[in-house]
């Protein structure tokens, strides 16, 4: 069956639901979603006993575990989860931070689960994950902006699952040196740092993030010998030439590999989506970003920062 799946919901998590965070408002602007083109449309499927997208769900609520494919209202949970792929977010589901694009709840967060690194580990050694992806909410409250927090998950992982090759997208740590120094420490296979959208829109879009900060933070971990990634999206107001200004600039601070994809308004005080780029305006850019020097490069509609994280992975290391 296809669905347009913001007018479908997706398989939350029967225990606990909906975090009611996510229910504030963004901004004090109502705009109403509008219909999306017949390229926005996926197909779904719905879960059986014993299948991939059961096994994940099951495994994701034992451990009371969250996911940015749920709290990020990610369109490809189906395709992903049908995979045994899973993206853990960690730190808890409350985000400091109140972007405008994001479905995230924000607020005050929790204090840190410290027993969620080891069921993370155990949750990827029982779904035999060959590539894990592994990001978390903004601790602006806590000192080294949880990056402790990913080291502890990242060696817990190497030790119940020691082939399994790990991704970490992460914020941008206020580009504090020490908190990305305990993550190198862990040494996971990939940063991703995701810059969101281009110079011009970030006070806008993302008031307490600073582009330049993001560029800083990219070039740090490129610096330091390690495969570096960000993503784009595309469809808040953006130009031509604040597009092509964008990739330019990831380029030349050391990111090799890259995701571009369409973004989609989550709610009705979420910031309004400005255009639905076709999908021949994400080969142009595809064709563009490897014209730049780009290694690896997904482009499309539904293109997420984890997209066929694994596929590309194996493409880079070899």
């Amino acid at each position: 069956m296809i669905f347009h799946f913001t007018k479908w919901p997706h398989f939350k998590k029967s225990k606990e639901g909906m975090n009611p965070l996510k229910k504030k408002p963004r901004s004090k602007n109502i705009s109403p979603r509008v219909d999306l083109p017949s390229w926005m449309k996926v197909r779904v499927s719905f879960p059986t006993e014993g299948d991939a997208l059961a096994k994940v769900r099951e495994e994701v609520e034992s451990k009371k575990l969250h996911t940015v494919c749920e709290s990020a209202s990610c369109p490809n949970l189906n395709h992903c989860w049908n995979r045994r792929t899973a993206t853990y977010m960690l730190s808890g589901d409350i985000c400091t931070r109140r972007c405008q694009y994001c479905d995230v709840a924000f607020g005050k967060p929790n204090p840190l689960d410290l027993e969620e690194p080891e069921r993370v580990a155990r949750s990827v050694a029982e779904l035999e994950l060959r590539h894990v992806v592994l990001t978390a909410v903004n601790r602006d409250d806590l000192k080294d902006g949880g990056a402790g927090h990913f080291a502890e998950t990242i060696t817990k992982i190497k030790t119940y699952r020691p082939t399994c090759s790990i991704e970490v997208l992460i914020p941008d740590f206020k580009a504090k040196e020490e908190s990305l120094q305990i993550l190198y420490a862990a040494k996971p296979n990939i940063i991703n740092h995701n810059i969101e959208t281009v110079e011009r829109l970030f006070p806008t879009i993302t008031p307490q993030k600073n582009y330049k900060r993001s560029l800083e933070v990219l070039a740090h971990i490129a610096k330091h010998g390690l495969l570096t990634k960000s993503g784009l999206i595309l469809g808040l107001g953006e130009k031509e030439e604040d597009v092509k200004q964008c990739l330019e600039d990831l380029f030349q601070h050391g990111v090799r590999m890259l995701t571009i994809g369409q973004y989609l308004q989550p709610g009705p005080t979420h910031y309004p989506v400005q255009e639905f780029i076709k999908p021949e305006t994400f080969e142009f850019w595809k064709e563009f970003a490897y014209r730049t020097g780009f290694k690896t490069v997904a482009s499309g509609p539904l293109v997420r920062s984890s997209y066929h994280a694994e596929e590309y992975f194996s493409d880079e290391a070899n």
